[in-house]
């Protein structure tokens, strides 16, 4: 059987630190990506030394963007950017991965394609692993630390605290149409025996800020909203911050937040992630459709 050709990655990048980008684009080059199709998107608000600084980074990475936007981020804006990135990736297998997010798989890509090839199954799937320091503080990090150091911690923030899908489609054919957020492929199951860790780096020094600002943006109608499934997400968080004097409560045994890394599947991974999946549902029928907290800094 002829090996596949590695999937090439499409992502929309908002303002993060060029550090995590940097990181973020060894991770997926050890996995096997050669080809990046990447848009970058900054609000309003962003000065314009970052947003230099930020695509300065890519180049040096190797990576020249495919578009480069400006201007409010509606909830809409993720999906049609990742949309023209799918197209201008052309045929073939698309791995779909925010900036913040660090696929963990089973087997190597290749091989995860191929075997979805022989199983005639045209997406992957994959479960959010929200990644925290040992103490719970949305703390600043260095390259040098690294991240797995930094937020060594992975517990179920997103859908057992947040209320939001922790699903993911991380790898479609690109005759698959993916819906909002990346969580879901209509017509298309993903294996729950297969199941990719998305580690998720949300939770860093600055998120707070970007959610508030999501929050009043939404709330005045700056910025376009199709379900109130973010914004509630985002105050729950909030919430919790405040409650728990500034940091994530990482000792809360619903969260089942224990040391993890990102080169190796977690402990019993398969098994929890697919139970995870089977028994997840919509917190309220208004989020069905919603997405997982998708700040400008993710």
């Amino acid at each position: 059987m002829k090996t596949p050709v590695s999937p090439a990655l499409v992502a929309v990048v908002g303002p993060v630190e060029p550090a995590l980008l940097a990181a973020w684009t060894a991770h997926y080059r050890r996995l096997g990506v050669e080809r990046f199709h990447l848009a970058f998107h900054f609000p309003d608000h962003i000065h314009n030394a970052w947003r230099h600084q930020l695509i300065a980074a890519s180049h040096d990475l190797g990576i020249v963007p495919a578009r480069i936007s400006t201007g409010p981020w509606h909830e809409h804006t993720n999906t049609q950017l990742r949309d023209f990135l799918r197209e201008h990736a052309g045929p073939g297998w698309h791995l779909i991965a925010d900036s913040d997010e660090f696929q963990t798989y089973p087997a190597l890509l290749n091989e995860m394609i191929a075997w979805a090839e022989a199983a005639k199954h045209k997406v992957i799937g994959g479960l959010m692993l929200d990644r925290a320091t040992n103490d719970g503080r949305l703390a600043l990090w260095r390259p040098e630390i690294g991240l797995d150091r930094s937020f060594p911690l992975g517990g179920h923030l997103t859908h057992r605290l947040l209320k939001g899908d922790p699903r993911k489609i991380v790898l479609a054919h690109s005759s698959v149409t993916v819906a909002s957020g990346n969580h879901r492929a209509p017509g298309h199951k993903p294996d729950p025996d297969k199941l990719a860790c998305v580690h998720h780096f949300k939770w860093r020094s600055g998120v707070l800020d970007d959610l508030r600002l999501r929050v009043d943006r939404f709330t005045s109608g700056d910025w376009a909203e199709q379900t109130p499934a973010v914004r509630s997400e985002a105050s729950r968080l909030l919430q919790h911050i405040d409650r728990h004097n500034g940091r994530i409560d990482v000792a809360d045994p619903r969260l089942a937040f224990r040391h993890v890394t990102l080169d190796r599947l977690p402990s019993g991974w398969a098994a929890e992630a697919a139970k995870i999946t089977a028994i997840w549902r919509p917190h309220t029928a208004q989020s069905q459709p919603g997405s997982t907290i998708s700040s400008p800094s993710s």
